[in-house]
């Protein structure tokens, strides 16, 4: 009598473990923040250099309790004289790449504030007639139509933000998605946004892990260890992807740097194994001589 073998059921058994053994690992992309330095370069070059998913533009750094909107683009263009407006086309460009472009809120330095519910409200309505899918005779940026708004909140209370989250989500039934995102400092949970990420709206969170010296949630001096303990942190909260946020040169922030090929092998690797895992964000284009083509490939 004929002997079947054995050896093809016991291989695919081995295949079928091993395979489960793998720890998955995601596929992220690359955010950028621009407009903060006029000799980084055009919004169209950024945006054709194929390395970049996400563009902040930043910053409206003037806005809310009363304060006459005011858009800092550095060196770039003067909202001010309507000198923006020629940025429509190259916010277009990036679009038709499929790369979304947002408007960033807030930043290091400004005069912002929420001072209501009421004014939370009366923010969203100004950012979606002058910088989305409403209609303004004054549109800063000309009109393209920008995919979202992204939150830089560095400066006074958390306040109030949830409700501008909210109000700029509802706008989102008219047809086309308003895309939220945020930049909350490493520290867990944010002072600043820390509620406004608790409502569960933002799709991409690009967490800044650097700047933080003595909160022990960053890279420092050859340990990994804090920046992934305040990673695994952060991903308990609602979003549809969180970032590394990250200093694209050494110059590019106090503390935080970390080298190319230490993130590659040594936190990469790790962070990929999270299903919220979206990638990394860089500040900013201005510094980024290299690293992004460093790591694009590992990201």
């Amino acid at each position: 009598m004929e002997r079947k073998s054995q050896a093809k059921p016991i291989l695919f058994f081995f295949v079928l473990v091993s395979a489960l053994l793998i720890e998955t690992s995601y596929a992220g992309d690359i955010a950028i923040y621009w407009g903060q330095n006029g000799n980084e370069g055009t919004l169209s070059d950024t945006c054709a250099t194929g390395r970049y998913k996400y563009v902040n533009i930043g910053f409206l750094n003037t806005f809310g309790n009363g304060a006459t909107p005011g858009l800092n683009l550095a060196g770039h263009c003067n909202p001010a004289s309507n000198g923006c407006t020629s940025l429509s086309g190259e916010i277009k460009s990036c679009q038709n790449q499929g790369i979304k472009v947002m408007l960033s809120l807030g930043g290091g330095a400004g005069s912002y504030s929420l001072a209501s519910q009421e004014d939370a409200k009366s923010v969203a309505d100004y950012l979606w007639n002058n910088f989305l899918g409403g209609t303004s005779s004054s549109r800063p940026l000309g009109d393209a139509v920008l995919d979202g708004i992204d939150f830089d909140i560095e400066a006074g209370s958390g306040q109030y933000w949830d409700d501008l989250a909210r109000s700029l989500s509802a706008y989102s039934s008219q047809g086309r998605k308003v895309y939220l995102t945020a930049a909350p400092q490493c520290p867990f949970p944010d002072a600043h946004l820390g509620t406004a990420i608790n409502t569960g709206l933002f799709d991409y969170v690009w967490i800044q892990f650097y700047n933080n010296p003595l909160a022990q949630c960053q890279y420092a001096s050859g340990n990994t260890k804090d920046i992934l303990n305040s990673w695994n942190q952060w991903t308990s909260i609602t979003a549809g992807s969180i970032f590394l946020g990250l200093p694209a040169s050494p110059e590019a922030a106090e503390n935080g740097y970390i080298p190319s090929d230490v993130l590659t092998s040594q936190i990469l690797p790790t962070i990929k194994s999270s299903a919220k895992y979206g990638g990394v964000m860089l500040w900013s284009k201005f510094f980024d001589n290299g690293y992004s083509d460093a790591i694009i490939n590992s990201v």
